[in-house]
Formats: structure tokens, sequence, C-alpha cells
């Protein structure tokens, strides 16, 4: 396939524009290092917690309409065996930013953290959190992975151009400008990057609609004699358990996500954080309109009478791409070049966030606190650097590994859901969460959701939950299996916590037992803080005389 040049120079400028805005971020950020009163490693990693909320919704809708979440979307709508009903990520990420404003927002931005892992440091201590970096930090290179695998596959649909450079591109431009201007540099090119997405992508909808191979959609809505491919989709009482545990996936495991926490806690105030969550709960449904609309139309396409011929995508296994090859194949050449222009600032938007999450979390939570307590600012900044560049690399390796986007998008969600999700909603919500409950949730959900296996790691299953199929060798869970694993652990933590506190308190055992300095070190606390009138000062003090 010929490289198409008119697009390929058009993706070039949108590329040199979006660097551009970034290095004039970066010049931003240096000044309100000086002005703001934190330190310059929090103005990277929190913006001065001085982001406007206009700024801080686009920021905020933008990490979560990645190319994960429009080509997902779009891919979910199409495929004969989903439709519009399993399209979960515009009703799912509603819900998610609805309840991180009514939940999460007011807690966290309140005490000031600086990323999400500060409540489990004060908390539970150094080592829980370093076991809590590892699944949050895998979540993040799959993602970056997920979203550049999702642009290389539209540039080679769309331009010609191999997904190898398109991803390669994509990751350099993003690291740079996120290395340049950390926080500030990624939220401003994010308003640019959502802005051309909403635009281009409706402005190519009227021109698949309008194309002669586009039937009307409401002839292909339901399944028929005639059609055996429909844009609603069904949801049949067998797979009702498969699309509850993907919906609660999506819907509350962003919620654990370092970069939405990022932007809360850039946020000016707490209720300035909860709006900026309830406005980009609007927004990220509103930007999933567009792919759904895409979708039904590519189902309702007779390809024959495009250049892309038979069997239809479905039947290629094309199905991940529908949504470039309906902007190449259904509308004119510079109409599909916004398109993937729309595709590459969607992929950016994402990246760009999740970079600088991972990076945030290992400078502030290991290095600054476990590995180099004395470090200076300009070392810590070198430390958010280079984090930046390796969770890039790895991502961009990845990249070139997996082609289903919305597997990935999946999985990706797996660890954060089960593991860190149940763990931020005890230590920020359940006062009698401790370091022994936390421990047992942790365990509880590794070991559950191991047992559950994963086909997309080649693991099968040990716990073979109700409903379970296998198809070529390969077991499916069609079980809520996940939501189990999650649910699991969240009970296990405050039961634990509870139980072996009330051993100790009533000292069943000795605090000698407290191998883990919980409750030893909390007595020490207290009686370090008890109030001594004068009068008692007195008598010990004549007593010691």
């Amino acid at each position: 396939m010929a490289v198409d040049v008119p697009g390929l120079v058009a993706l070039v400028v949108f590329y040199v524009v979006i660097l551009v805005i970034g290095i004039w971020a970066s010049r931003k950020s240096k000044k309100v290092e000086k002005t703001c009163a934190g330190s310059k490693s929090e103005v990277t990693i929190v913006g001065g917690r001085n982001i406007n909320i206009l700024v801080g919704v686009f920021t905020m809708t933008a990490t979560w309409v990645g190319g994960g979440y429009i080509l997902g979307t779009a891919e979910a709508v199409y495929s004969p065996s989903q439709g519009l009903i399993w399209a979960m990520g515009p009703p799912a990420y509603f819900i998610n930013f609805l309840l991180g404003g009514l939940f999460f927002a007011k807690p966290m931005r309140s005490k000031r953290y600086v990323t999400m892992l500060d409540p489990f440091q004060h908390s539970y201590g150094n080592s829980f959190t370093t076991a809590l970096l590892i699944p949050a930090m895998i979540c993040d290179v799959l993602w970056v992975s997920c979203s550049l695998a999702a642009l290389g596959g539209t540039m080679s649909v769309i331009l010609g151009l191999s997904s190898v450079i398109s991803i390669v591109i994509s990751a350099a431009v993003s690291i740079t400008y996120t290395l340049l201007g950390g926080l500030y540099s990624v939220a401003y090119t994010d308003i640019i990057q959502l802005c051309f997405i909403f635009v281009s992508l409706w402005l190519c909808i009227p021109f698949i609609v309008l194309n002669p191979a586009v039937s009307d959609v409401s002839h292909t809505a339901f399944f028929n004699q005639s059609n055996d491919n429909a844009w609603l989709g069904e949801l049949k009482l067998d797979d009702a358990g498969k699309w509850v545990d993907e919906m609660l996936l999506l819907a509350l495991g962003g919620l654990a996500y370092q970069a939405l926490h990022q932007r809360i806690l850039s946020a000016a105030s707490s209720a300035q954080a909860q709006i900026t969550c309830f406005a980009a709960a609007i927004a990220a449904f509103i930007m999933g309109i567009p792919s759904v609309i895409i979708g039904a139309m590519a189902t309702s396409a007779d390809w024959n009478q495009t250049a892309y011929s038979l069997p239809p995508p479905y039947e290629r296994g094309d199905a991940g791409k529908i949504l470039p090859l309906a902007l190449h194949f259904l509308t004119p050449p510079w109409v599909s070049a916004l398109g993937v222009g729309s595709l590459a600032a969607a992929v950016m938007s994402s990246v760009d966030s999740v970079l600088l999450s991972s990076a945030s979390m290992f400078t502030q939570n290991i290095y600054k606190k476990i590995l180099r307590k004395q470090a200076s600012e300009k070392e810590l900044q070198g430390v958010i650097r280079v984090s930046v560049l390796l969770v890039g690399v790895v991502g961009a390796g990845l990249a070139f590994l997996e082609d289903s986007v919305f597997s990935l998008w999946i999985v990706s969600g797996d660890l954060i859901y089960c593991l860190i999700l149940p763990q931020l909603i005890c230590v920020l919500h359940f006062s009698c969460a401790n370091t022994y409950g936390a421990i047992s949730g942790y365990i509880v959900g590794v070991v559950l959701r191991g047992l559950s296996g994963e086909p997309l790691l080649g693991m099968p299953p040990v716990i073979l939950y109700p409903g379970w199929r296998e198809k070529n060798g390969v077991i499916t869970q069609y079980f809520p299996f996940r939501t189990i694993s999650m649910f699991a652990s969240l009970l296990c933590i405050p039961t634990v916590s509870y139980l072996v506190q009330l051993v100790f308190s009533r000292n069943m055992l000795a605090t000698s037992w407290d191998f883990l300095g919980v409750f030893s070190k909390r007595k020490e606390t207290e009686e370090e803080e008890i109030p001594v009138s004068p009068e008692m000062s007195n008598s010990i003090r004549n007593t010691k005389l």
C-alpha cells in the first residue's frame, strides 16, 4: 500500500503544533516553579495545585478518551457478537467520574496528597506501598501499549504508514513534551487534542452517512433473516455475568488510576476537584457518541461497493480496525486524514498522562521517601524524566506485540480493579483498616485473580466458575470472576483489620506478637500525645524529687 503523502504531511503538522504547545506550556511551568510555595517536583506532578476548572476538565476527559476508548467503542458496536449494548466505554466512564467526584475527590484533595499512593504510605508504610506500585505501573505500561497499538493500526490502514514508524514517532512526541513541562505540558496539549478529536470525528460522520455504500441504519439495528450483524446487539442471559464483570471493571477500576487522582490533586480546592469530575463525566460520555455512530454506519455499509470489497471486515478479523477502515473507505481522503489526526490526538492525550502518572508515583513514593530521602529538587526532576522515558520505551515495545485493542483495554485494568481499588476504598473510608488487613486483602486479590486464569496470557484457570466455556482448547469465564476477586479483597481488608485490632486491644495477644508494629507504634504515639495538666505535672515533679 502506497503512503498517503498529503495525509502524512497533515499528521506531521499536527505533531509539530502539539510539540510547540507542549514547549510553551513547559515555560509556563518554569514560571510557576518560581512563584509556587511548593517544591518543583510538586509543580511537575500536580501543577502547583492551581490548574483551573476548564483546563482540569479538558485534561481529565482527554486522559480517558484515548485510542482504546474511541477504537474499542466502534469495534464493540460493529462486532457481530457484541453491538451497542457491549459498548461500555461511554456509560462506564460517566459512572467512573461521577463516583470519583462523590467519594474520592474530597478525601484525597483535602489532605493535600501528591499521588494516589500517599495515603497508603501514611497508613501502611513503605513496604506495602511498594507492593501496590507494581500493579499500578504494570497497568500504566499496558495502557501505553494499548493506545500506541491502536494508533499504529490506524495509520497503517489510512496512511499506508508502517505501524512501527507510527508507534515510534507518536511515542517520541508524547515523551518529549511530557519530559519538558510535566503536568502543565500534558494539560495544555490535552485541550488542543480533545478539541481536535471532537471536531474531526463529527466532521467525518456526514460523509459516511451520505456515502452510497451505507444504507439506512434502522435496517441493520436488529437481527433478522437477512441481517446477521445487528449494531444494537443483544445480551443473552448466559453472557450477563461477563457483561456485568466488564462494565464494573471499566466503571469502578478507573477510580484507582493515578491519572485520575493526579488531576483531582491538581485542583485549587476540594470543591473544584469535584466539579471537574462531574463535568468530565458528561464530556467523556459525549466524546464516545461519534464512535458509536461510525460503528453503526460500518455495520450498515455494503463493503463490496468500496475498494475494500468482500469479505467484510469482521470476517477478515479486522473488527478492531473498523473505525479507521470506515474513515479510509467511506470518506474522501482529506477527511480520513483528519480522522487519523483525531486518533493521534486521542492516543497522545492518554499516553502523556500515563507516562507522567507512573513517573510521579515512582519518584514521590519510592525514590523520594524510600531510596533517597535527602534527594534535591534537581535530582527528583531528573528521576521523573528518566521514569517517563523508561515507561514510554517499554510501553512502545509492547505495542508491537498485541493486535486486539479491546482485549488490551480490558486486561490493562484487571490488576488495578482487583488489587488497588479495594485497598483505596478501605484506606480512605474505613478507619479500622490496618496493615494486617491490607496485606490479607492483597493476597486474596492476587490469588483469586490468578486462579481465575487469563487466556491472553496463556494462563489456564484453576477455579472454574459457573457458565465457563471452552473453545479450541481455551477456557473462557463468563462469570464475573474479576468482580468476585475485587469484592473478596474488599471484604477481607476491614474484616481482618477489625479482628486483629480486637485481639490486641483486648490483650488476647501480647504486643510482642505485633510483628508489623501497627499497634505497638500506635500505643507509643498515644502515650506521647496524652495531655498533662499543670497540677499533674507538679505532682509528677514532686514525686521525682
